[in-house]
């Protein structure tokens, strides 16, 4: 009997590893049903329209030369913009929210990829109870089980779910990334609110000192009888529609500073003390190397991120595929069982059973067919967002091109016109002094020449806007960053597409 109990167990072993290599070979024989993704190759332009040769009034041009975006915000040349777009990078809430999606999708395929090897199981337990068999008696039970299952993956509907999850991976990191693209557009923006109220905030100030000195000049000529009192309530009328301005400003200012502390993490007076005090639009740099539309297809996040999805969503085409065909298992387990402690592991106590099955779905009233369909149609829903995805980054480029170039000949136009307003204020102010011409004079110069340096501002903000749109357009304000190890999978069985 001992003997035997010897040999047992290595007929066991060998029985299970003859199994388990037989597995293995099937696996190896198998294919991946569905179709294999093929990265789509969209047609681009050959040059962008909007670079065009740069016309006298430009300050700065825009060329198809390569260009690095990583930090575009650098080209302003302004520290605290820098400052302020790194701090956000770092602290951002909504960029760690898209960093815990990406650490979401990595363990999700690990989930997925778990599938790929052999399930252990095991359990133990006593039980104590008292039987009458013609004499009252007490008896225990010990019993303890080890269990293995392992699904082999022949047709591969595993291993498209474990490349569909790293596709899902791939859709979270792009997604990571044209965060990043947005927060640095938006801290951008709003600094640039913010400097373009404080210099609109400036010139208020300034015309009002102009236009309270001229109400006061108006009040000592109607003292002495050289003009009517309607003159005198002209002036104060339109000092008081310039300082009426003022507080507009002064909220989106305020505003700008909230909304920059919010994008750094912070309570939103965080900033008031530092970014309070006036300061000056940032200055555009005097080229802007555009590169060219076919580098866009590589360089926007969010034209990643939609070729993303439609590889996970390909991937998927496969899982179902792969719910048509049979699927084949390797159980076994191996059983303790014995009423005495002492004789709980010995031989005697022990059973064993190995054994291949396998379940085929001969019929589910077209589910598994339909459910196919579906997965299809979310791939088809996939490459048509994707188009989609490329047009409209062909367009924002264009778009942001066209705003950059003209809105710099607006610039030139107003700059000329407050040349212009200037002068007529300083010839009306004088002839008024000196009784050669009406107050209605002096009164339209001033409205003119404040109307016409406000615009200015707003331009001169509307130009670094427009820059700025220019630069998320292109996908700027990421790096690459290595992607950490996946988890280890089972050794990839070489694809034959839609060959079962």
């Amino acid at each position: 009997m001992n003997e035997r109990a010897c040999r047992f167990p290595r007929r066991g072993d060998r029985l299970i590893r003859l199994a388990l290599a037989g597995a293995v070979v099937a696996a190896m024989a198998g294919c991946m049903v569905g179709p294999d993704y093929h990265s789509p190759q969209p047609a681009a332009p050959d040059t962008w329209a909007g670079v065009q040769p740069p016309a006298a009034a430009q300050v700065s041009v825009v060329t198809a030369q390569p260009t690095a975006l990583a930090q575009w915000w650098r080209q302003f040349q302004d520290p605290t913009l820098s400052d302020l777009v790194e701090d956000a990078v770092r602290a951002n809430l909504d960029l760690q929210v898209a960093a815990a999606r990406l650490q979401q999708a990595r363990a999700s395929r690990g989930v997925v990829a778990g599938g790929l090897w052999p399930t252990l199981s095991a359990s133990a337990g006593y039980q104590y109870g008292q039987t009458v068999q013609g004499v009252r008696g007490e008896e225990s039970a010990y019993q303890a089980n080890l269990g293995a299952v392992w699904e082999v993956d022949v047709f591969g509907g595993v291993r498209r779910n474990v490349e569909s999850a790293s596709a899902n991976i791939q859709v979270a990191l792009e997604g990571l990334r044209d965060t990043r693209v947005s927060l640095v557009a938006e801290v951008a923006l709003n600094y640039l609110s913010l400097r373009g109220a404080q210099q609109e905030i400036a010139v208020a100030q300034k015309n009002l000192l102009a236009q309270q000195h001229t109400a006061e000049i108006t009040r000592q000529k109607y003292s002495v009888g050289f003009v009517s009192l309607l003159d005198v309530a002209n002036a104060d009328a339109s000092a008081a529609t310039t300082a009426a301005q003022i507080p507009g400003f002064e909220t989106t200012a305020r505003q700008a500073i909230y909304a920059l502390s919010v994008l750094l993490a912070r309570p939103p007076a965080a900033l008031v003390v530092e970014l309070a005090p006036t300061g000056l639009l940032p200055s555009v740099p005097a080229e802007v190397p555009a590169g060219l539309p076919s580098d866009l297809l590589r360089r926007r996040p969010d034209i990643r991120e939609a070729e993303a999805q439609l590889h996970a969503a390909t991937a998927q085409i496969g899982v179902a595929t792969a719910s048509l065909f049979p699927q084949f298992s390797l159980t076994g387990s191996v059983n303790w069982q014995s009423t005495l402690l002492h004789t709980w592991w010995s031989d005697i106590s022990r059973s064993f059973g190995v054994g291949p099955s396998v379940t085929w779905p001969i019929f589910q009233g077209g589910a598994l067919v339909a459910n196919i369909r579906v997965q299809e149609a979310l791939r088809d829903q996939a490459f048509f967002t994707y188009q989609k995805t490329v047009l409209a980054a062909f367009q924002d480029v264009e778009s942001a091109l066209v705003a950059f170039t003209n809105e710099q000949r607006h610039r030139q136009a107003l700059q000329d016109a407050v040349a212009a307003n200037r002068k007529a204020v300083d010839l009306s102010t004088l002839l008024y002094s000196e009784g050669l011409t009406d107050f209605l004079n002096v009164l339209v110069a001033q409205t003119a020449l404040y109307q016409a340096e406000n615009a200015l501002v707003q331009s001169e903000q509307t130009i670094a806007t427009d820059l700025v749109a220019l630069y998320q357009a292109l996908g700027g304000g990421w790096e690459s960053e290595p992607v950490p190890p996946q988890p280890p999978t089972m050794p990839v069985v070489p694809s034959h597409g839609n060959h079962g």
